[in-house]
């Protein structure tokens, strides 16, 4: 699978550790920043570089990860993008109910809150969790295509 990752001066470590754990997975990683540490980055331009990239791929099955210091400030910025479904996710049920019920295109995590074993758990199971296709999640998410 396709996988854009990105994420700010407090994802970067992170980041790092999920970029080795995705490719000895045998995902295609898309690292699209920061490439060094900076403190002095913000998160919305990672976050609109990282959607932008997924939104123009022809694989309809890629995906995206985005990891800033609590997931929030990266969610609100990736969601701005019509066609995105990020969603945070601080544990295992909350990665499978934003791919089965939601079809989350876009996973956000928290540095801050989730050491490197706990966010390779929940990637995981986000990875692995198809989308259930039920009659309602799909009138859901076209409505969510015809806000704003």
């Amino acid at each position: 699978m396709k996988i854009y990752l990105g994420a700010d001066h407090n994802g970067f470590e992170l980041k790092k550790h999920l970029y080795d754990f995705l490719l000895r997975s045998g995902h295609d990683v898309i690292d699209t920043g920061d490439l060094n540490r900076d403190p002095n980055d913000d998160f919305p331009q990672f976050a609109g570089r990282t959607v932008t990239g997924l939104l123009a791929d022809d694989d309809q099955d890629a995906k995206a990860i985005l990891i800033c210091g609590s997931g929030q400030g990266m969610c609100m910025a990736a969601n701005r993008f019509k066609g995105i479904r990020a969603s945070l996710c601080w544990n295992l049920a909350e990665a499978r109910s934003a791919r089965n019920d939601d079809d989350a295109n876009v996973l956000c995590l928290s540095a801050s809150s989730l050491d490197t074993q706990r966010a390779q758990a929940i990637l995981t199971t986000w990875l692995n969790t198809p989308f259930a296709g039920a009659t309602r999640f799909k009138r859901r998410l076209q409505e969510l295509d015809q806000l704003g």
